[in-house]
């Protein structure tokens, strides 16, 4: 799909870490952004604006879907800076996407042996860092981990403060913390390969509840569930009146036989409000 010159404009001050007028992003692209979790919502008054949550993801993820984007910006942070770059490097001028950063990372706070293209591989990383798996297709843990799915970078690369949270209601068992970012589907698709449990941590609100059903949920069936806190009510009393209004018509027939989920939903639904998952970080 082409976007226009001033849309391309908006979004690369969005991906250079700047705030956009919500009234100069087109609603398809935003109602798209805000329900990966990639933008946030600030109000001034009665004006709206939008700010990346993490400007490397949303730029991963739009270079992935739009041909213009692949071409803004830094020369060296990019392949081409021009076709006539490309057809010099390659013979040809088409434009193929060409996915340089596959996979995805990794995270544990205690060491997990693992096993990537057949040889023996330790997930420990220190405090403050976590480890990329390009090589997806041949990376596979033991049965009993349990594979936490975080939707969130700040609250992927701080597991650490939330110990406590994760054994309150997984129990203290071995977890791998795993991230979708950048965007794209290898994690899922590594998920459908294990047969390993799989948790999902996301925001507290009808969105992130979305995500969950509609992009794992849907594939992995019975062995995936989200993470729900035992102190959630008192979490969505204190939450987001402002965000549970800006989902609200767009997932207000949001349901699920779940029965865990069903209560979130009903909760979220009786206070009007959303809880974002890095309120857990303590």
């Amino acid at each position: 799909m082409k976007i226009s010159r001033t849309l391309i404009n908006m979004l690369q001050h969005l991906m250079d870490g700047e705030s956009v007028a919500a009234s100069t992003l087109r609603k398809d692209i935003a109602e798209t952004l805000l329900t990966e979790g990639l933008l946030t919502v600030q109000t001034h008054g009665s004006r709206r604006t939008f700010r990346a949550i993490d400007s490397i993801a949303l730029k991963n993820y739009l270079q992935a879907h739009y041909e213009e984007l692949r071409t803004v910006g830094d020369k060296d942070k990019y392949s081409y800076e021009t076709r006539s770059e490309q057809a010099a490097e390659t013979g040809n001028s088409k434009l193929v996407i060409v996915r340089s950063c596959p996979g995805f990372p990794v995270n544990s706070y205690e060491p997990i042996i693992c096993s990537l293209s057949g040889n023996e591989f330790v997930i420990n990383p220190p405090e403050g860092s976590f480890v990329f798996i390009d090589n997806w297709q041949q990376f596979t843990i033991p049965k009993d981990i349990v594979v936490v799915g975080i939707e969130n970078m700040e609250n992927f690369r701080m597991i650490r403060h939330q110990r406590k949270l994760f054994e309150s209601v997984l129990g203290d068992i071995p977890l791998l913390f795993v991230s979708r970012y950048p965007q794209s589907k290898d994690l899922r698709k590594w998920l459908q390969i294990i047969t390993n449990r799989y948790v999902h941590y996301g925001d507290f609100d009808l969105a992130g509840i979305n995500i969950f059903l509609t992009e794992f949920h849907k594939y992995l069936e019975k062995r995936s569930s989200y993470l729900i806190p035992l102190d959630i009510e008192k979490r969505l009393i204190m939450g987001s009146k402002s965000r549970y209004n800006e989902q609200y018509g767009k997932y207000h027939d949001l349901c699920c036989d779940i029965h865990e989920i069903r209560f979130l939903i009903d909760l979220i639904n009786k206070y009007h409000r959303g809880y974002d998952q890095e309120g857990y970080i303590g």
